[in-house]
């Protein structure tokens, strides 16, 4: 499995790419690989939207659940990746890459609430 050293991860399963105040947000790996074949994923009605820490700015469907995507960081959603709309199993494929689910506006850079390192991560998953 894949844990990129440049992101940062939630307990949620979610990594963030922060740039300054900007962060590009998707599911990890491990994420994907849990959920199954992903057939949906939903974020469009939070574009433009703040959303609180701990709050919901979507969910994803897979063959067999749906789940919430949760942010441990207030954001502001600013784009969702349109690209999914037509073919969801970028989020499977490419999950670090061409399967990132949003691009939002952090409300305060230097709150990085409880987002963990990739070792930190891998270290919550193998409990």
């Amino acid at each position: 499995m894949n844990f990129p050293e440049n992101l940062k991860y939630s307990k949620d399963h979610e990594w963030f790419l922060i740039e300054g105040e900007k962060v590009t947000i998707g599911i990890t790996d491990f994420a994907q690989s849990e959920l199954g074949e992903i057939v949906y994923v939903d974020v469009e009605d939070n574009v433009g939207e703040e959303v609180e820490a701990g709050e919901a700015f979507g969910s994803i469907e897979a063959v067999k659940t749906v789940s919430d995507l949760l942010t441990p960081v207030t954001i502001t959603v600013d784009e969702a990746n349109e690209e999914l709309e037509d073919a969801p199993e970028l989020v499977n494929s490419d999950p670090y890459g061409k399967g990132w689910i949003i691009k939002a506006t952090l409300a305060d850079a230097n709150d990085l609430g409880e987002l963990m390192s990739a070792a930190d991560y891998q270290a919550l998953i193998k409990q």
